[in-house]
């Protein structure tokens, strides 16, 4: 079943990374098989320039946006949908990146590009999460593609 507006704003109140350090500014979608997730880079000029002499995004970048919405914030639902509990009634989760594995860089995402991130869940188990995520920009393009995983943990 999909997750409503509220529940949506519940998993993104819940992630604990802050700006300018927190690439998700939207959930498109999200349910037990799959998230969508959409970032702009708004707040990362800075970082950006502190990081790289040049004005593209690196790959780290780009691996920690597929993390924060296919990883930290999909696996704060699945761990409310397997406790049976909304996410705000959930015991202050921490969601634990831990792997990332076949990542492939196929583009560029330049500073203010908006770009979508899809995660489909490989498998959940005893709060482990892997997922098959790709980056993309809003024309389809394929910017990045791998395999991600994390554990979900209480604080």
């Amino acid at each position: 079943m999909a997750a409503d507006a509220g529940v949506i704003q519940e998993i993104l109140d819940l992630v604990p990374q802050k700006a300018p350090f927190r690439f998700i500014d939207e959930i498109i979608s999200l349910d037990e098989e799959q998230i969508v997730g959409l970032t702009g880079f708004a707040m990362m000029n800075i970082l950006s320039r502190a990081l790289s002499r040049t004005s593209d995004y690196t790959g780290v970048i780009l691996i920690e946006t597929m993390a924060q919405i296919g990883v930290v914030a999909y696996g704060m639902y699945l761990l409310a949908c397997q406790r049976h509990v909304r996410p705000s009634q959930m015991k202050e989760p921490l969601s634990l990146f831990s792997l990332a594995d076949d990542v492939e860089f196929k583009g560029i995402v330049k500073p203010g590009e908006r770009v979508i991130v899809k995660g489909r869940k490989i498998y959940m188990r005893r709060g482990a999460l892997k997922v098959d995520i790709s980056m993309e920009r809003e024309n389809g393009e394929v910017v990045c593609v791998g395999k991600l995983a994390g554990m979900g943990v209480d604080k």
